[in-house]
């Protein structure tokens, strides 16, 4: 028997109901990320590119834009054979120890009052998994060595770091459980170029087990050509593109993707595997 894709989303429709209506968030979305492949999702704001990570992710209990609830109105979804539209309790276990999701405001959910160290090792002990202080501190230390952070860091606090210092705790703190699966809402917006760097390391390191696979919602297309990540273009909730990044804007399909290759030809897109500084 074939093994199943790490990721498996066919013909998936999602919406938030609102008070003055429903919003039509996925429609028909169909896409499959297999063994070691990374797929970044691409779109405008609005387009249902975090609604997309938020499914996929388990995270359908939880409010949308606006403070409206998530549901999934049809198709499937399935991350490592989890169903995700009936998500029982032992597939939600399932999901937790392998799927790191990094939010798309995860910076600034960290706990203002907690350190680092705390805030990393959170999901350990919030599955009530036993973890020696010794062991803790080890595992602190080497994420926060992957991310590029200080060792000392792990005792500050996030009112301490910039914006971009947290943004690197976020992501050891969704990589803490050494997930083989990643789901990552703009994890390179707004920080500079030490820790788009950072993330792209960490990245490639996690890509060196064959079976991990990641969905990446980025305008950074210099990380997706690094990565040598297939691209999917959502707009207005239906994908309107998808392969590789040159393929798909060689010859756009849609007129979304027009508009898109010409409002980021506006940008030289840098080469990350060139010795010359990225920018941020």
């Amino acid at each position: 028997m074939a093994e199943r894709a790490p990721i498996e989303v066919s013909d998936l429709s999602a919406d938030y109901a609102t008070r003055s209506g429903v919003v039509h968030a996925l429609r028909g979305v169909s896409l499959t990320v297999g063994p070691g492949e990374i797929l970044g999702i691409l779109g405008e704001s609005g387009g249902g590119k975090t609604t997309l990570a938020r499914v996929l992710a388990g995270a359908l209990r939880q409010k949308g834009p606006g403070g409206w609830d998530l549901r999934v109105t049809g198709g499937e979804a399935a991350v490592r054979g989890v169903p995700l539209r009936r998500l029982s309790r032992r597939g939600r276990r399932a999901l937790d120890f392998s799927v790191g999701f990094l939010r798309q405001d995860a910076a600034t959910r960290l706990t203002r009052t907690r350190t680092v160290a705390d805030l990393i090792l959170e999901p350990v002990y919030a599955r009530s998994r036993p973890l020696a202080r010794a062991a803790g501190d080890d595992r602190v230390g080497r994420l926060l060595i992957a991310v590029g952070l200080p060792l000392e860091a792990a005792w500050q606090y996030p009112y301490e770091l910039s914006a971009g210092q947290q943004q690197r705790v976020a992501i050891a703190r969704s990589l803490v459980l050494g997930p083989n699966v990643l789901i990552a809402d703009e994890p390179t917006a707004g920080v500079d170029a030490t820790v788009r760097d950072a993330v792209l390391g960490v990245i490639r390191e996690l890509q060196r087990d064959p079976g991990f696979a990641a969905l990446l919602v980025t305008h950074d297309l210099g990380v997706l050509r690094a990565l040598e990540a297939n691209v999917a273009v959502l707009h207005e909730g239906e994908i309107v593109g998808y392969g590789g990044v040159d393929e798909v804007f060689a010859s756009p399909a849609h007129p979304f993707v027009a508009r898109l290759k010409e409002a980021l030809d506006l940008v030289e897109l840098p080469d990350l595997d060139s010795n010359q500084e990225p920018a941020g």
